[in-house]
């Protein structure tokens, strides 16, 4: 009976040894030795890999920026067409409206002058009567007709006369040519002789009279 009990008492020895071993297995730290080195660098390099994973896009985005960048490149291409065109257009306009003011100097009295021909139709024509005539009233009365045509013809065109005999001197519409003296005072400073015409085309001086001046 005794050996059975010092038996059975070691039994229970090893068994309460056996559960203090296992406790100290469950409670020791996993950080610690290779088994935790290993699972730090593994950790650390999930990390890295879901980094780099959420920074680089994905298949669908990337085909996204292709297709926003040909949008981008075929509306840069279609300006850059409308600007060429738009720039050949304006060249072209230019050098129309260039020569056109070219042609307009160039025949700006053409309908004028045509319309003036036949007044040196009938100059000509008096010419020759006054060669062949005796009559100088018929000659003189020609002349007097043609003079009234042109007269018309000039002021259909917006030719006017400026007015100058007896009045009083202005720069802006005569150029004086002398100065004579006068008797009588209220021609002092006036015109007293215009020794050529001057007129008004529509509202402008077309040219100044030439005159002489009293004083």
């Amino acid at each position: 009976m005794m050996v059975k009990k010092k038996t059975n008492e070691t039994d229970d020895n090893k068994d309460r040894n056996n559960s203090e071993i296992i406790e100290n297995k469950d409670n020791k730290p996993s950080g610690t030795g290779e088994e935790g080195i290993v699972k730090g660098s593994s950790s650390e390099e999930s990390g890295a890999k879901a980094a780099e994973e959420s920074e680089s896009p994905s298949g669908s985005d990337a085909d996204k920026v292709v297709s926003e960048e040909k949008v981008i490149e075929a509306k840069l291409a279609e300006m850059q067409d409308k600007y060429l065109r738009l720039s050949a257009e304006f060249d072209n306009y230019r050098r129309r409206t260039l020569r056109e003011k070219m042609d307009i100097s160039k025949y700006a009295g053409e309908e004028i002058l045509r319309q003036i021909l036949p007044f040196l139709d009938d100059f000509e024509r008096a010419l020759k009567h006054i060669e062949s005539s005796p009559d100088c009233a018929g000659v003189k009365e020609g002349i007097d007709l043609i003079y009234v045509k042109l007269s018309e013809f000039l002021s259909q065109q917006g030719i006017k006369e400026i007015e100058s005999l007896n009045r009083e001197f202005s720069v802006d519409l005569h150029d004086a040519v002398a100065q004579i003296p006068v008797t009588e005072d209220d021609k002092k400073g006036k015109i007293v002789e215009v020794v050529l015409k001057g007129y008004y085309l529509k509202d402008k001086v077309f040219r100044h009279a030439k005159v002489v001046i009293g004083e």
